[in-house]
């Protein structure tokens, strides 16, 4: 059951601390979702939201995982594309920076203005938003109760549009704030 979205064309989410593992690295095959975060991804699709990841990974450049991996693991969860920073040095995707978002706005002509960025680092998800007027939403879970608190500092000059309890939170206010339901 498709329902027509009058705002939002597409959400983009994080993954380490926003849907599963830790705030460290976690290889694909041993990552895990947190409770309800599923249950988010699929309440997205199913009011007809393009769902796609963005994460930083630079293990990749490592040899300690393969985009492919990534991808893959993505790809089950149900979103519609990954969009993944290998690079451990300074580059145009790597978050904050906005390299990754703006491929995504290329690939599927999206106004990023009419996007939401889900994320639990202040300093990285939120900015990157913010840099291309995105709405942004972070969650408590992973390190955001830190980057609300101790690290707050470090983007102070941005402000979230919400602060979320977890990613289901984050999805429940997406749809009652931004879907005609």
């Amino acid at each position: 059951m498709t329902r027509q979205t009058f705002d939002v064309q597409a959400v983009f989410i994080d993954r380490d601390g926003t849907i599963g593992g830790t705030c460290h690295f976690i290889h694909p095959k041993d990552f895990k979702l947190f409770p309800n975060a599923q249950e988010a991804i699929n309440l997205l699709k199913r009011v007809g939201l393009k769902v796609f990841a963005i994460s930083n990974q630079y293990r990749i450049s490592r040899g300690e995982a393969t985009i492919e991996e990534f991808t893959e693991q993505f790809t089950k969860f149900g979103f519609d594309q990954a969009y993944i920073c290998p690079h451990e040095q300074e580059c145009n995707c790597r978050k904050p920076k906005s390299g990754m978002l703006i491929e995504a706005s290329e690939q599927h002509h999206l106004d990023l203005t009419r996007c939401i960025v889900i994320g639990d680092v202040g300093d990285t998800d939120m900015l990157v938003a913010h840099a291309v007027g995105a709405q942004k939403i972070i969650v408590r879970t992973g390190w955001g109760e830190a980057s609300l608190t101790k690290y707050r500092k470090n983007w102070i000059q941005t402000r979230p549009d919400y602060i979320a309890e977890d990613i289901l939170d984050a999805v429940n206010w997406i749809l009652k704030n931004k879907i005609n339901l």
